[in-house]
Parts: structure tokens; C-alpha cells; sequence
């Protein structure tokens, strides 16, 4: 299936048909391996309420940060009411054989079911779900700047979490303090960019994001300070 049929419109208020599992623990918070987000998924502001997606989701990446209301109405134990989540990581191989496949977090799974009935839900493995297109909104969070453990002076990458609006990425730009030329960054993997830092180029550096459906445009000011370390996060003063 071309992604282009499933790349439905933002809050246009119509469900689609999708099928949906669940994978790790029964309780547990997912994954954002993928993504970049590693186990970050189980924090503000995605306290687990996340889901794998299949190609048609995911995007080779480029749906990282994507969100989308589902809901269950067909099996008992469903609640009916819509559950809003986030694409943090892939789910291939046998996710593939349907048009649009959502692999829930364990948690996020029991919240379409009744009260009580979380168990019984996800003893199903498998359902029949609706989803939604939706804007992503994580309440009162700036986007946040995740460093790959990989980077260097000469080379920077990282991976942003919390990102309002669209949630996908087209384009980004690295601001050097002492420099005017703006450092064009490339998709590494998932949510994660990344730019090689010509020598004598230093920080603090600000970030220019542009989303990918609606192509707004935003910058986060000096928000990686000069003495970056892998591993950190820095957070930001903005968000879409």
C-alpha cells in the first residue's frame, strides 16, 4: 500500500479501519527503540500511551512523533471511547499483511477496554480497532533534545521528544553561535537527525524544526548549550 493512502488529513473527525495487539508486558510502557526514544516512552510526556506502527504508520521513520486517536467498539470488553497515542517504534514482518497495524504498549492496550476488563482485552491479542489522524499536544512540554550516545565534537545527532502538532519532522537546521551558515541535518534513523560539525564551528546552538505535513516552521534558541554531552537532554522554550 502507498503511504499516501493512509496519510489522512489532521482532525478531519472520520475513523478508519485498522487491527491492533500489544506487545512486552501486560502493564508495561512499550518501546521507542526505532524512534530513538529508547525507554524514554514510559516518561512525561508519553507516560506509555504509545504504539508500534507498521510500515504504513511508521514510515521508515519518517512517522516517528505521529498521533492518533483509536478506539475499540467490536468485542465486549471494549469501552468505545478513544485513547490518543504516539508512534514510537516499528513493528515489522507480520504487521505488514494489513493495510494499517497498530502494536499498543501493553498499557495503552488495557485503556480501550472497560473498567476492569483490561486483562480480558488483551487476552484477545488481536481486535479490530477505528483511528483517527490527530494533532499531537503534550500539555505545558517544550520540545526536548535527546543526544545520541555516538556523538562528538565533529559530529552531533539527537533524537527530539514531545512534539506538539504535526509530531513528524520534514526538515531541520543547526545554528551555530559563531557562525552564519545554518548546518543542514539528515534523518540518522527514526526521530533521531543528525550533522557534521565542520572544525572551528562551536555552540551554543539553536535548532530550526519544520514539520512535515504543514511545514511550520519554529526555532529553538541557543537551546543545546556549548558544552553538550552525549547522553543529555536539553529542553527547550518552545514547541509547535
Amino acid at each position: 500500500m502507498n503511504f499516501d493512502s493512509v496519510d489522512i488529513s489532521l482532525n478531519n473527525n472520520t475513523y478508519y479501519s485498522a487491527v491492533a495487539t500489544w506487545y512486552d508486558d501486560p502493564e508495561g510502557f512499550g518501546s521507542g527503540g526505532a524512534c530513538g526514544l529508547e525507554n524514554d516512552v514510559a516518561n512525561s510526556p508519553y507516560y506509555g500511551m504509545i504504539s508500534a506502527g507498521n510500515n504504513n504508520l511508521f514510515k521508515y521513520g519518517k512517522g516517528c512523533g505521529s498521533c492518533y486517536q483509536v478506539k475499540c467498539t467490536q468485542n465486549a470488553e471494549c469501552s468505545g471511547y478513544p485513547i490518543t497515542l504516539t508512534i514510537t517504534d516499528e513493528c515489522p514482518g507480520s504487521c505488514n499483511e494489513d493495510p494499517v497495524h497498530f502494536d499498543l504498549s501493553g498499557k495503552a492496550f488495557g485503556y480501550l477496554a472497560k473498567p476492569g476488563q483490561g486483562a480480558a482485552l488483551r487476552n484477545r491479542g488481536r481486535i479490530n480497532i477505528e483511528y483517527q489522524r490527530v494533532q499531537c499536544y503534550y500539555n505545558n512540554t517544550s520540545i526536548i533534545f535527546k543526544i545520541d550516545r555516538g556523538s562528538n565534537q565533529y559530529y552531533l545527532a539527537f533524537a527530539l521528544e514531545g512534539v506538539n502538532g504535526d509530531g513528524e519532522i520534514g526538515s531541520m537546521e543547526l545554528l551555530p553561535s559563531n557562525s552564519g551558515q545554518p548546518l543542514y541535518m539528515q534523518q540518522s534513523f527514526g526521530a533521531t537527525w543528525k550533522v557534521d560539525i565542520p572544525i572551528g564551528i562551536t555552540g551554543p546552538y539553536s535548532v530550526r524544526i519544520t514539520s512535515l505535513k504543514s511545514r511550520r516552521t519554529i526555532t529553538a534558541y541557543k537551546s543545546i548549550p556549548a558544552d553538550w554531552h552525549p547522553g543529555q537532554y536539553y529542553i527547550s522554550n518552545v514547541n509547535f
